[in-house]
């Protein structure tokens, strides 16, 4: 075969393998327990791949793999972008292509970098090739992958590499951190690593293990020796550490169980902001919200409604609505938490998430005086607010409520009943370091949060992948902190997941219900939770800076 065809083959089949890899990060095509192997054998394939590859080679192979993965993975933005955005199909589709496109290059480069810091002076290179036709010394070998310490260096490189590219992609620009390679293993072995070194931690050993199988595919064909089962069987002891790591209890009960009723809608998002449906979709969430409890369940404590359940700014709403609100709450006698966009005078506008009750004045719910707020700190960009320079993107894409300011880092929970409660709205949950303020004491020594919850509206996104996608990454969040997470939505996922990760209660996609349940907060820090991801950054930093450092001693 021709170099060029060899090249073209090798390329299309990253591609299929970057499909498959899509498929991996949330049941639905695939069931939970496969997820985490096909994820490791998918990029195994891209791993073997670029083993010996330059550095600009392996970029390529990298890049087709992960533009793939995304654009099947993300697919579920063209209906936010052509279904209710209005903008035209092949705009919309080029949209995604091109997101997908640029999300790859974080994998690229640190598959480029990976390859550069293995190959200097080893197999990878024609450098090392000549070296190897010389004789090679002990330290010749190792660099060369034909040491046991050789491939575990070039298998932590690798995962090295692309977990800081992960990093590095949940970062910078505000960050995208959705489809990190972690939230495919909520199910699996290295899930317990989560609550020590967080989900960068778990990308960490999938991307290792990985290499490791990929090692193993080579041993096969080379004849198999100690220097390819070494990656492997270092792989398993660290997922038999995960193992053991998820059946310690970080956490543990604290004050009385909450009775919630959790509340979705499912109002079309094409009506959600329609001014001849809008209080018809009030008044659904009045109605359910208000539905009596099933046989021998408690009256709930709290109510809790999805994210901009009031569509409109809170005084562009009549205070008749507001009363309606204030007289549920006095009914039951629970509190009642949602979401509104707030509007101030500065002026100031916010997605934000308040609280009521029966006592609450009118007047103050008007004036965006709540008993408790919480005001959406990571903001998505184009949704809500508008980066420097993209106006004329905003204004062909018809987005509602698209331009709000930011809340503060630390915003004290909502104490209800005996439990804390830390709101976060839709997206911020991909971001776990952002949550953990609210869990971790105040600077008065305030205590913090028992209960995280998610309120969320992906109706903007239809009956996808986004909604399953969603409610992976909430898990490994609850995996991090040992703490239990509530997720009120307006099509789904409304769930109920425990400080261990699992899904308690949850309500089918698209159908209006409520979900009525107790939830036992938890307290106790785990490492996560005291330390954020500066330990595994720091890893990640080691592990490359000593990659550095040997390609330099032997170069």
């Amino acid at each position: 075969m021709r170099p060029g065809r060899g090249h073209a083959a090798q390329a299309a089949g990253m591609v299929a393998a970057g499909l498959v890899h899509a498929l991996t990060f949330a049941p639905g095509p695939l069931p939970a327990w496969v997820l985490a192997p096909v994820q490791i054998v998918a990029m195994a394939m891209l791993a073997g791949a670029v083993r010996d590859a330059t550095p600009g080679r392996a970029a390529q192979l990298a890049w087709g793999f992960a533009t793939a993965s995304f654009a099947l993975g993300l697919y579920w933005i063209y209906i936010s972008l052509h279904t209710y955005g209005y903008l035209a199909a092949p705009l919309a589709a080029g949209g995604v292509l091109v997101l997908a496109a640029f999300l790859a290059l974080f994998p690229a480069l640190g598959c480029a970098l990976a390859q550069w810091l293995v190959g200097r002076g080893s197999g990878g290179t024609r450098h090392g090739r000549d070296r190897r036709a010389r004789g090679s010394t002990d330290a010749e070998a190792v660099s060369a992958g034909r040491h046991p310490m050789g491939a575990l260096a070039a298998a932590a490189t690798w995962a090295a590499a692309w977990a800081a590219a992960e990093w590095v992609r949940g970062t910078i620009l505000t960050g995208f951190p959705w489809l990190n390679i972690g939230y495919a293993h909520v199910d699996g072995a290295y899930a317990g690593w989560a609550p020590l070194l967080g989900v960068y931690g778990v990308a960490f050993w999938s991307a290792f293990a990985a290499a490791a199988l990929a090692e193993l595919w080579r041993g096969l064909r080379d004849g198999l020796a100690l220097r390819h089962t070494a990656p492997a069987l270092c792989a398993a002891l660290a997922a038999v550490a995960g193992v053991i790591a998820a059946t310690l209890s970080w956490s543990h009960p604290s004050g009385p169980p909450l009775a919630v009723r959790l509340v979705q809608g499912n109002v079309d998002q094409g009506e959600k902001f329609d001014p001849e449906h809008l209080v018809a979709g009030i008044r659904r969430h009045l109605d359910l919200a208000a539905s009596a409890p099933p046989p021998g369940a408690p009256a709930p404590q709290v109510i809790l409604l999805p994210e901009t359940i009031m569509p409109l700014f809170q005084d562009q709403m009549g205070p008749a609505v507001w009363n309606a609100w204030t007289q549920l709450a006095a009914r039951t006698g629970a509190t009642v938490i949602m979401g509104v966009p707030l509007e101030e005078a500065g002026p100031r506008y916010t997605n934000s998430v308040i609280a009521l009750r029966g006592d609450t004045p009118v007047r103050d719910l008007l004036a965006a005086r709540a008993p408790m707020r919480y005001d959406k700190r990571h903001l998505v960009p184009f949704g809500e607010f508008v980066p420097y320079g993209f106006r004329w993107f905003v204004d062909a894409v018809t987005i509602p409520l698209g331009d709000f300011d930011r809340g503060g880092s630390r915003q004290p929970p909502f104490v209800l009943d005996g439990q804390r409660l830390a709101p976060n709205i839709c997206y911020e949950d991909l971001f776990g370091e952002e949550l953990l303020p609210a869990l971790r004491p105040g600077p008065a020594g305030d205590p913090g949060a028992t209960i995280m919850a998610n309120f969320s509206n992906l109706g903007w996104f239809g009956n996808s992948w986004a909604l399953p996608q969603h409610l992976q990454i909430a898990r490994m969040r609850t995996l991090e902190t040992a703490r239990p997470m509530l997720r009120a939505t307006n099509t789904g996922a409304t769930a109920v997941i425990d400080g261990r990760g699992r899904v308690t209660a949850e309500l089918p996609y698209l159908r209006a219900g409520v979900l009525d349940v107790q939830v036992q907060g938890t307290t106790g820090l785990t490492p996560y939770v005291r330390y954020g991801n500066l330990p595994m950054v720091a890893l990640l930093a080691a592990i490359l800076g000593a990659a550095l450092w040997a390609g330099r001693r032997r170069g």
